[in-house]
């Protein structure tokens, strides 16, 4: 028997369970969410469906497909999204459910191309189709040397509106510019900007604008070598249609015309731009990073870090680009354009020489460029270009009126396999299936406080496999209860104090249920980690109530028995106890005289 000075405490660690359980509803409560979220199965969701698109209309390459499925699986868990599906269905199409309401930002954004360029601008005029439109201002993101406090990349504090020649152009402030984020599908969209006061930049100013001095006529377009282009680039209106000018998003062209991507003050800039430089593949890293205003960066941006290629290419555009504009302050080559699904994000003009470090941004004026569009804009690029490009076949909105009936089912059946296991261990242990009645309420609880909180703080959502899984575990959870009963009735039957019997009943049990635990729990993450969807629900659903399985019974069943083992009704054996000494010897006694009699019966 343990000495006094190390007899357990289990009045301590009972405390301490429910002083953990009260932290856990707290922290649900200042989350601001008391239920678990659900899944599309039980809440309903989007349903989408991304068909393929090639050059000869043809189905894509299996590998293409693949990739382009890993892709947007890994966007969906950069969003934290829980419980997200995505799947490759037939040669050319990818299904991609998202539970939740409001889910149609975070659909479009997973199939997004995403496909980013970097491009030197040969020529900029104002978006209407007109040969003889004034150049427009560059847009207000910027480019620049995250290592460099000399801004040697292109920072400015907006874009500003110029007169323009055209008749229909306005150069006034307008009410209704159009918000940011086209170029993703619609789905990075941001705030629409604050008009601003127009101002033109000085020369002073890091970014130097193009001078409002007229376009050069059609057949003097210095360095412009394609006429098509050019005759494109005329006539392109970017204030119709979705800006995506044709031909604009393919890297193997070596002129292209684009639009820009925003519309502010109500003008539109269009280009031309040169051959690709670098390619968003070339990216390494990508980062939303907030204001700072020690560096004057007064909105948010997002960080790019290049491979070394792309540092490389990157350095030999802005030499390009540096040197064009200590030949000629205005000229439009004195631009690197920013180029996201065929529209330029920002162009901004390199002033003081090239930019080496292997790091760029793109930011823009606070009220356009929030935190919404900087994280978004950095998820997609950071796990790379879709191989494809992808247009919604459908979309559909998920009612959850069948989910909640598969919810009432689920929690129906969890309720009689729940009430099978309370009235087994309340026949055969008696009293003391009130520990296990009570260990089943405990594990309850913790499991539901921990759902609600991965609910809240990793986006995790309950599904019907969780519910399966949750229900699975009611069995392996009683399982540990009845390990230690019986390990406590052992040594009861061979004529040991109930007192000694706890302790030494729970060394032998402890190892049987931490290895059977261990079995579940191996098994339930491999399960995780090698399937997908609703099997790896199950999976997570079972390792989860197998860790809160250990925590009860280390914590809670084990003292409990503890403590009621110094109570006259369970020290003394009461015969409703489930203890009785006498009924336990009087039970063991009866078994081994039948185990005899049929040894005999054998022999003879």
């Amino acid at each position: 028997m343990a000495s006094p000075r190390n007899a357990p405490k289990p009045g301590r660690t009972l405390l301490a369970l429910f002083a953990v359980l009260v932290v856990l509803a707290g922290l649900a409560v200042w989350q601001g969410r008391t239920t678990p979220k659900l899944g599309l199965d039980l809440a309903g969701g989007t349903t989408v469906t991304l068909t393929a698109k090639t050059p000869g209309g043809g189905d894509p390459p299996a590998e293409q497909m693949n990739q382009a499925v890993k892709i947007m699986t890994q966007r969906v868990n950069g969003l934290g999204v829980s419980d997200a599906e995505v799947a490759k269905q037939g040669s050319n199409n990818i299904v991609v459910n998202v539970p939740g309401e409001g889910q149609s930002r975070v659909v479009s954004l997973i199939g997004t191309t995403a496909k980013l360029q970097f491009r030197q601008v040969f020529a900029t005029a104002d978006g209407h189709p007109s040969g003889g439109a004034s150049p427009s201002p560059s847009p207000s993101h910027s480019a620049k040397d995250k290592g460099d406090k000399n801004d040697k990349g292109a920072k400015d504090g907006g874009k500003s509106a110029s007169p323009s020649a055209s008749p229909t152009a306005s150069a006034s402030p307008s009410s209704s510019s159009t918000p940011r984020g086209k170029a993703l599908s619609q789905a990075l969209t941001a705030p629409t900007p604050k008009p601003s006061g127009g101002a033109t930049p000085s020369p002073s100013s890091p970014l130097v604008q193009p001078s409002g001095q007229p376009s050069a006529p059609a057949q003097d377009y210095p360095g412009v070598t394609d006429k098509a282009v050019i005759k494109q680039f005329e006539a392109l209106d970017c204030y119709s249609g979705d800006r995506h000018a044709p031909g604009a998003n393919d890297p193997s062209r070596k002129f292209v015309a684009a639009c820009d991507q925003d519309e502010e003050n109500g003008q539109v800039t269009k280009y031309i731009l040169g051959p690709v430089r670098v390619l968003g593949e070339n990216v390494d890293k990508a980062n939303a990073m907030p204001p700072n205003a020690q560096q004057g960066q007064a909105s948010w941006s997002v960080s790019l870090k290049f491979d070394g290629k792309g540092a490389r290419q990157f350095g030999e555009v802005t030499t390009d680009a540096s040197r064009a504009y200590q030949q000629n302050p205005s000229s439009p080559q004195a631009q690197v354009a920013i180029v996201l699904d065929g529209q330029v994000v920002s162009a901004p003009a390199i002033r003081e020489g090239p930019i080496t470090g292997g790091t760029a941004s793109i930011d823009g004026p606070p009220e356009s460029f929030d935190q919404q569009y900087a994280t978004d804009l950095a998820n997609v690029l950071k796990y790379g270009a879709l191989p494809l490009e992808f247009t919604q076949s459908s979309i559909d909105e998920v009612s959850s009126t069948l989910g909640s009936d598969q919810l009432t089912g689920g929690l129906i059946a969890g309720a009689i396999g729940l009430g099978l296991v309370v009235l087994y261990c309340l026949f055969y242990y008696r009293g003391l299936g009130l520990v296990a009645v009570s260990s089943l309420v405990v594990a309850s609880i913790t499991t539901y406080e921990s759902v609600v909180i991965l609910g809240e703080g990793m986006g995790f959502r309950l599904s019907l496999p969780h519910i399966i899984g949750l229900i699975v575990s009611i069995g392996i959870t009683a399982d540990s209860f009845i390990v230690y009963f019986e390990r406590l009735r052992d040594e009861l039957r061979a004529g040991r104090k109930l007192r000694s019997s706890v302790e030494n009943a729970w060394k032998r049990a402890r190892r049987t249920i931490l290895v059977a635990d261990a079995v579940t729990f191996l098994a339930a993450l491999v399960l995780y980690f090698l399937a997908v969807g609703g099997v790896a629900g199950f999976a997570f659903a079972m390792g989860l109530t197998t860790l809160i399985d250990i925590v009860v019974v280390f914590f809670f069943t084990k003292p409990m028995v503890a403590l009621l083992s110094r109570t006259k009704f369970f020290g003394r054996g009461h015969p409703m106890s489930g203890l009785d000494p006498r009924r336990l010897h009087k039970a063991a006694q009866d078994k081994a005289a039948a185990a005899t009699a049929r040894t005999t019966s054998q022999e003879a």
